[in-house]
């Protein structure tokens, strides 16, 4: 039975409890508050190690062989960081991983040094609606355009209560859930120009954005958001047979070349989507199984930062 070590008890890390439970892993959730640890341990049925991260290193416990970081995205990389520094080596650390390029390099460079796997846990790499374009895009050739939109709802989202500093990275911390996606899909940029302009309180860089370029396969792509107006996240995608419409991102609607209609495709298989929250299961399998191949590195995250810093304005 593998050994994990789950780091978080908030709503995210209850998500992967959910599916560690179903993985039947030997499993340690290490929480901080106890409030949190206690809300944990009632609507899972698990139990909890309060204190923190550092103070339970510091009792010097046997090295997992895999860790889960679902902490709040101001502690993701200083949680990364103290357990690669301990010598776990292998870490699936949920979206984004850091703050800043700086914080990307540095886990970059000692993930090398220590020899370990620091993977970026976005979850929508294993939708069932993207596994299914991937082979439609196989069968047609390849993408030859794909456009994409990441409006967040400011109306909502000014509500929200986090730590300093991850409101006013929110595209990083929440808009590349699409961003990724768009570009896995249809390839990371080559090329690119970005445009942005106005800001709200909470995210004050920009609230409006746009952009087009080509990606390393050759495929044109174009992308906008307005976080002060109307507007949802969606993907497309187009092949020289079909367009693949991501909206909601969950399902895949599919429209052939020469009609008008677009039509959910009803051959999917939902289930894991809907047992579990959507594409984390098969995210947390691969990355048990050792299985990276369709996963984010750590090092595919710092090559991109700089495209995610120029997008959003910071």
């Amino acid at each position: 039975m593998k050994n994990v070590w789950l780091i978080g008890a908030g709503g995210m890390a209850q998500d992967y409890i959910k599916v560690l439970d179903a993985l039947d892993v030997d499993l340690r959730v290490i929480g901080r508050g106890e409030e949190s640890a206690k809300k944990c341990q009632e609507m899972m049925s698990c139990s909890v190690t309060v204190g923190g991260l550092d103070n339970f290193l510091a009792t010097n416990p046997s090295k997992a062989y895999y860790a889960i970081v679902a902490v709040g995205v101001e502690k993701l990389y200083e949680s990364t960081k103290m357990l690669l520094e301990y010598g776990i080596k292998n870490i699936l650390v949920e979206k984004p991983g850091a703050m800043t390029s700086e914080e990307f390099d540095e886990l970059n460079s000692l993930s090398k040094e220590k020899k370990a796997n620091v993977i970026i846990a976005y979850n929508r790499r294993f939708y069932a609606s993207v596994l299914k374009a991937q082979d439609i895009i196989k069968e047609d050739g390849g993408v030859t355009s794909f456009n994409f939109e990441f409006t967040e709802w400011s109306h909502e989202i000014e509500k929200l209560v986090k730590a300093d500093g991850v409101m006013q990275k929110w595209f990083l911390a929440n808009s590349t859930h699409v961003v990724d996606m768009a570009f896995y899909l249809g390839g990371k940029p080559k090329e690119i120009k970005s445009f942005s302009n106005g800001g709200v309180s909470w995210h004050p860089s920009a609230s409006n954005f746009a952009g087009a370029g080509v990606s390393e396969t050759g495929a044109l792509f174009n992308y906008h958001a307005n976080w002060e107006s109307a507007g949802r996240w969606s993907v497309e995608i187009l092949t020289k047979e079909h367009r693949l419409i991501f909206r909601p991102m969950e399902k895949l609607q599919i429209q052939n070349r020469g009609a008008i209609a677009q039509e959910f495709d009803e051959s999917i298989d939902y289930s894991l989507d809907e047992e579990f929250k959507p594409g984390l299961y098969l995210q947390t399998k691969s990355f048990l199984e050792n299985d990276f191949t369709n996963m984010c590195s750590i090092e595919e995250q710092n090559n991109i930062i700089n495209i995610y810093d120029k997008m959003a304005n910071y």
